[in-house]
């Protein structure tokens, strides 16, 4: 099964190991739309990751069984099989690792190893579908998270406004505000968004796939109040970084920050023209900006560009 990237994005990765094929990924569609993944079956994949929603969720922190809560956003599943890790503080490096995290833990999918394959082994529809995928066998959690996985590496989007300008040669794919946003989200004298946005030649991920302090989070005494990147690396330079997310589809997907604190585009610029929080550990490359009201504007009618087409998905089980 072949996977074409749309206009703007790279060609698709696919590891060796977990090959696509119509019948991994029907199954990975069947287990990302089904409540047998949440222990109480509340909640699927589909809860957080909404498809009418850019693969996201609007609450500033979402919802796991029980009304739980963490402390982070929920990012797009769009284009994710591009980062080079998962998850806000990089602890997965691909993304059949990051699969078992949201149904194993307490305040999200709530389920242990061995109600996960219980839950997905009950139903003789899901057990033909696994048989399908993966041939004769038990279910196994590895299994659920190839499958997974493999539906992800379908959810591309590109094609926007910016990549028939950028990549297609559409000069009028753009309106004014939005080249002149270009031009502010380029320059080093300007915004500079693009040192951690990165803008290719040949294609835009909008990411440099980098961990950043922003200064985001930090409680009332100035202190960070999320160490992200740190746990996992325990470097001291990694204190308070998280992930870069792509900015494609960020008009889709407010609110904004690996916390939700910023719940429009425009609180996202003006918090860049601020320079961010000031802490011990902020990334060097944020700094004051001087932007008019008119170059924010500019900046916000870009990134609304990079909006591509969103991949269209059959919810139904069968």
């Amino acid at each position: 099964m072949a996977i074409k990237a749309p206009l703007g994005l790279p060609a698709l990765s696919v590891p060796s190991d977990n090959p696509l094929t119509i019948e991994v990924v029907g199954l990975g569609r069947r287990l990302f739309f089904s409540p047998v993944l949440s222990v109480d079956r509340s909640l699927s994949c589909a809860t957080c990751h909404d498809p009418k929603r850019g693969f996201a969720d609007r609450d500033s922190v979402s919802a796991g069984v029980h009304g739980a809560k963490g402390t982070r956003n929920t990012p797009t599943v769009l284009n994710a099989a591009y980062n080079r890790r998962q998850f806000w503080d990089g602890r997965a490096e691909s993304l059949e690792a990051q699969v078992a995290g949201p149904m194993l833990s307490s305040i999200e999918m709530g389920h242990s190893l061995d109600s996960l394959v219980k839950s997905c082994s009950e139903d003789a529809d899901l057990r033909e579908s696994f048989r399908r995928a993966f041939g004769d066998g038990p279910v196994t959690l590895e299994k659920i998270s190839k499958a997974i996985a493999g539906f992800e590496r379908t959810l591309l989007s590109g094609n926007s406004a910016f990549d028939r300008y950028q990549y297609g040669g559409e000069k009028a794919a753009l309106n004014d505000s939005a080249k002149h946003g270009l031009q502010v989200f380029t320059d080093p004298q300007k915004g500079n968004c693009v040192v951690c946005h990165m803008i290719s030649s040949d294609y835009a991920l909008f990411t440099d796939g980098g961990f950043h302090n922003l200064g985001v989070g930090l409680n009332s005494e100035g202190e960070i109040v999320d160490v992200g990147r740190f746990k996992e690396t325990g470097r001291d330079a990694d204190r308070g970084a998280f992930r870069t997310p792509s900015l494609r589809n960020a008009a889709l997907t407010a609110p904004y920050m690996h916390d939700g604190s910023l719940k429009t585009l425009k609180e996202v610029v003006d918090f860049y023209v601020g320079g961010g929080s000031s802490n011990p550990y902020l990334d060097a490359r944020i700094k004051p900006l001087t932007l008019t009201k008119e170059e924010r504007a500019d900046l916000i009618e870009f990134l609304v560009s990079l909006t591509g087409e969103i991949p269209t998905v059959d919810r139904t089980l069968n």
